[in-house]
């Protein structure tokens, strides 16, 4: 029979958010390597990127779970405002079974077509592991940019090659920011906050994981 501590133990585990057992650090990729990630505040999504000021260029791997009976995920970069209408984004949709990337301007709420975008983009593929979506690009930005506005989100069905509306939930609504590249180094930088009065997803998570680990250490020496 287990004993007391164990089980208490273990009661406390399942109360941290799922979020924490995966983060951007813990995930890696073949022939593939970035300077700087960040586990974005909402959707439980993450991004991996390396600023090239030489050529204004950045490479990105951006990570997430479709929403729940959804074919599809998407990173974008806004060049005209903070939200999503206007955004260029990159999107991996689950088509036939197989998951491929492509270029969709975000030009109003229930308009999106799949173009060109306002950028070049190059590098660009998507694949699926362990129940993720994984987008791998290189996009062109402002020459000596100090940040861009980024969007991201995760999606529900896929009819053909159009991606369905996403869910319409706090999170979805929330899945924006500001995105630092002049400041991107060899280590992992803080994930970038919503674009208004939020703070950073795991701050909260940290301090639950951290006074769950010291009560499980109390517990074991009774």
């Amino acid at each position: 029979m287990a004993s007391l501590p164990l089980l208490l133990s273990l009661s406390l585990l399942s109360l941290l958010p799922p979020a924490l057992s995966l983060t951007c650090t813990s995930q890696k990729f073949t022939n593939k390597l970035y300077a700087n990630c960040s586990d974005l505040p909402q959707l439980g999504a993450y991004l991996h990127y390396t600023y090239n000021a030489s050529n204004s260029s950045l490479s990105v791997a951006y990570v997430a779970s479709p929403a729940p009976g959804g074919a599809w995920v998407a990173w974008a970069i806004n060049p005209v405002a903070t939200g999503m209408v206007g955004s260029q984004a990159l999107m991996a949709l689950r088509i036939s079974g197989s998951v491929v990337a492509k270029t969709y301007n975000i030009s109003g709420y229930h308009s999106i077509v799949e173009s060109k975008l306002s950028f070049n983009v190059w590098d660009l593929s998507a694949d699926e592991a362990n129940g993720t979506m994984r987008i791998f690009a290189a996009v062109k930005v402002p020459e000596k940019a100090a940040s861009v506005n980024q969007v991201w989100q995760v999606g529900g069905a896929v009819n053909g090659t159009h991606p369905s509306i996403h869910p319409l939930d706090v999170a979805n609504k929330a899945s924006k920011g500001t995105l630092e590249l002049q400041s991107t180094g060899g280590s992992p930088s803080p994930a970038p906050g919503p674009s208004k009065g939020g703070a950073p997803a795991r701050r909260g998570n940290v301090g639950l994981l951290a006074s769950a680990v010291l009560l499980m250490g109390s517990l074991t020496v009774l």
